[in-house]
């Protein structure tokens, strides 16, 4: 099955054999957006209800909200001084630089907010208004840009972002969270990789990827555009039922992180967003996933799960605890004693 543009509307799956229109996915497209690269369509293949179609493909239960789910699900709204940053933490901010993405997943925790209607940046105004937030704070060491997907930005816009950055001294890291260089690789060009480097800041790119059928030989590609060019890249999933709630997903997704010069580094457990209750797993199941996965896999492919807090409370680690009040338990599940 091949396809040589974005599908974005539920006719264009259709046509792609990937949905069969109906009211209620109709009422979900309506509130939702939907996009699915060529090569993404290329990774669902014959399987909708595979792995990656489940991550991009509309369902009727996105119409089901659960309680306690939150058109702000992690309480960005909170701590949003000015428009585009979140500062969370002391040392360092968001930067939303755009609400579009180049595919939108169905458990995505800014759903009611990323969208075709996202596709401009912030204004000029609020660009500086941003940056000059930043510049006045000289404890923010990192800004994370996001969004949206920051990669949908052309290299121009990014090179300017940078060169923006950069005569903020105190800024030392710049790191961007993206899913393009798996869901549209071909997007990583020479030119985006210029925009990011040869600023004198420490740049990170985190990849964002569920499942080991994502990676794909042309996202490795991309990635190593990247990486040979000096950018270290890191990783970041989302524990997601029905698509990597097994050992063998896990094992399979870390490895292949690794194998591309990726560090895992968190596997989040699913945001409670508005109709995504059926991608969720419970914590305990999350954690004896991550108890087999250190059993299974080498330290390099261990991510840190973590749960972001409801309400703006940010990021706890909650995988399991191996420690005891006079024991530790070792990978296999066996109790030895040991003093604390």
């Amino acid at each position: 099955m091949t396809t040589a543009a974005t599908l974005r509307t539920l006719g264009a799956l259709a046509d792609a054999g990937l949905a069969e229109p109906s009211p209620p996915l109709e009422a979900v497209a309506a509130r939702y957006a939907v996009a699915v690269t060529p090569v993404m369509v290329e990774a669902i293949g014959d399987a909708p209800d595979g792995p990656v179609g489940r991550q991009f493909l509309p369902t009727a239960a996105e119409l089901t909200q659960a309680p306690g789910e939150s058109d702000d699900p992690i309480g960005d709204e909170a701590h949003s001084p000015v428009a585009g940053i979140v500062h969370r933490y002391p040392d360092r901010v968001l930067l939303k630089a755009n609400h579009a993405c180049a595919v939108y997943c169905r458990f995505c925790f800014r759903r009611e907010m990323v969208g075709p209607d996202g596709v401009r940046p912030l204004s000029s105004a609020q660009l500086d208004a941003a940056m000059a937030y930043v510049a006045g704070r000289p404890e923010i060491w990192e800004v994370i840009v996001t969004g949206g997907d920051p990669f949908v930005l052309s290299p121009r816009r990014l090179s300017g972002l940078m060169a923006r950055l950069e005569r903020i001294d105190h800024v030392k890291v710049v790191r961007f969270h993206t899913r393009v260089p798996a869901v549209a690789p071909d997007r990583v060009t020479p030119s985006l990789v210029k925009a990011l480097t040869g600023t004198g800041k420490t740049v990170w790119v985190a990849l964002h990827a569920n499942h080991a059928d994502e990676l794909t030989p042309a996202a490795e590609g991309a990635c190593a555009r990247l990486i040979d060019a000096g950018i270290p890249m890191v990783s970041q999933s989302v524990l997601l039922r029905g698509v990597n709630d097994s050992p063998a997903a896990l094992e399979a997704l870390m490895r292949r992180f690794v194998e591309m010069r990726i560090k895992p580094y968190y596997l989040h457990h699913a945001d409670m967003a508005p109709g995504t209750g059926h991608f969720r797993t419970t914590l305990a199941e999350g954690q004896a996933l991550m108890r087999g996965l250190r059993g299974r896999v080498s330290g390099l492919c261990q991510p840190t799960y973590v749960l972001d807090i409801p309400g703006g409370f940010g990021k706890s680690p909650v995988g399991p605890c191996y420690v005891g009040e006079d024991r530790v338990t070792d990978p296999s599940g066996r109790e030895h004693r040991y003093p604390t």
